[in-house]
């Protein structure tokens, strides 16, 4: 009797301690992936806006189509040019680790990077779909209050992110998730050689497709701070992504609905 009350201590003792065990870094980055992603295929419309100095100086509108791969759970997305109306259906795939630019005019499909500049301060990179914890391993940092993109304070924890592939868009990350939702608050990117590349900002939390998701990111220039990017999120909708649309051979035969 009392080894049977021993070993039923023991397996309450072992699971309380598993219960209140602190998540790890990698864990936390996943569920911040989950509040920026659906886990189900969706499309959206991404509004970007560069601004100089206040002014605003261009602007591109994407519909975006993203579909999870049931193999590596990275996801992979069709980018289709709104406007303005010179871009207007052009079209960027990003499956795998490949992206692809396609023109209709010239029926060509030419190989992009994902770190190449599209807008303002908004990289290809910056416009698809990615769960970060697929592509970087990350390490706690710390805890530390910061300020969100409507200048409230939130309790964040903070990771520090490195590159697992060369194919990513930015070899290092910094990334403040807040410790009560794990919603990403900001970000800073920093190229190899340790200089800051831009900050971003996630902010203007709205209930889409099931969780409070940001519908807009604050892109600010690493070396100009008047130098401003936002993306905008809108029209969300959870929508069928078919395997062909993501194949680059299907490109030329890609028609928008």
């Amino acid at each position: 009797m009392k080894k049977q009350c021993k070993s039923l201590l023991a397996l309450l003792a072992f699971c309380m301690g598993t219960a209140w065990a602190a998540p790890s870094a990698q864990e936390i980055l996943a569920a911040s992936d989950a509040v920026r992603n659906p886990d189900f295929s969706f499309g959206l419309t991404n509004t970007l806006i560069e601004y100089r100095k206040g002014q605003q100086t261009d602007t591109n509108t994407l519909a975006i189509y993203s579909k999870a791969d049931a193999s590596s759970g990275q996801f992979r997305s069709l980018v289709r040019f709104v406007a303005p109306a010179r871009d207007t259906n052009k079209l960027m795939l990003y499956s795998g680790k490949d992206l692809w630019f396609f023109d209709p005019s010239s029926k060509a499909s030419i190989r992009l990077s994902p770190q190449q500049r599209l807008l303002g301060q908004a990289s290809n990179g910056d416009v698809v779909t990615v769960n970060l914890a697929k592509d970087y391993g990350a390490q706690l940092a710390g805890e530390e209050d910061t300020q969100d993109g409507e200048r409230k304070t939130r309790h964040c924890y903070k990771l520090a992110l490195s590159a697992q592939t060369p194919d990513v868009s930015y070899p290092r990350i910094d990334i403040w998730i807040d410790t009560g939702n794990h919603q990403p608050i900001k970000a800073r990117y920093y190229a190899d050689s340790g200089q800051l590349l831009k900050t971003a900002y996630f902010r203007h939390y709205q209930r889409q497709l099931g969780q409070e998701r940001p519908t807009e990111t604050v892109i600010i220039d690493g070396l100009d701070p008047t130098w401003v990017t936002v993306m905008r999120f809108t029209d969300w909708t959870r929508r069928e992504v078919p395997d062909a649309w993501l194949q680059r051979d299907y490109l030329p035969r890609f028609k928008p609905e």
